[in-house]
């Protein structure tokens, strides 16, 4: 193999071998690191909050009821807490963990965003949350019935 210097120009049937290429290198890492970037940036916003509660349920296999969602949210499930302990009633402005203090985002897609648009994070918060109310993780169905209240919500 012939060494080039930087700044010697490659022939085409060099370049056509995958020869190195004064900037083909720089150029492939970059665009290889935007595509990962963006692929990132996809996977954070990876859903919405309809495609949770379709999904949820399709696991169910029943529709969501926004109304059994709402008593479900607003009731003590045994413990000292429930979901609006934390989230507030309505769950439209930000709420304040029980506990901690620590501030929480408005729960309802239409007050805030970001809220149900990580598959993820949804799944963890639901499942974290679930065990502080119920001592046990939430059904398909009861996540489902809270999406579909959260839903109703509107500004």
């Amino acid at each position: 193999m012939t060494h080039h210097t930087p700044f010697q120009p490659l022939s085409p049937a060099a370049r056509r071998g995958g020869a190195p290429h004064r900037h083909g290198g720089w150029v492939r890492a970059s665009l290889a690191v935007g595509s990962l970037l963006l692929v990132g940036v996809a996977a954070a916003a990876d859903t919405s909050a309809t495609a949770q509660l379709q999904r949820w349920s399709t696991q169910a296999n029943a529709p969501a009821n926004a109304e059994k969602g709402k008593v479900f949210f607003n009731t003590r499930q045994g413990g000292e807490w429930s979901c609006a302990s934390c989230h507030n009633t309505p769950p439209t402005t930000e709420g304040k963990h029980a506990r901690t203090d620590k501030p929480i985002a408005p729960l309802a897609p239409a007050f805030n965003a970001k809220a149900f648009t990580d598959e993820a994070k949804a799944d963890k918060w639901f499942r974290r949350n679930c065990k502080d109310v119920l001592s046990r993780e939430c059904t398909a169905a009861e996540k489902a019935n809270v999406l579909a209240y959260l839903l109703t919500l509107k500004p």
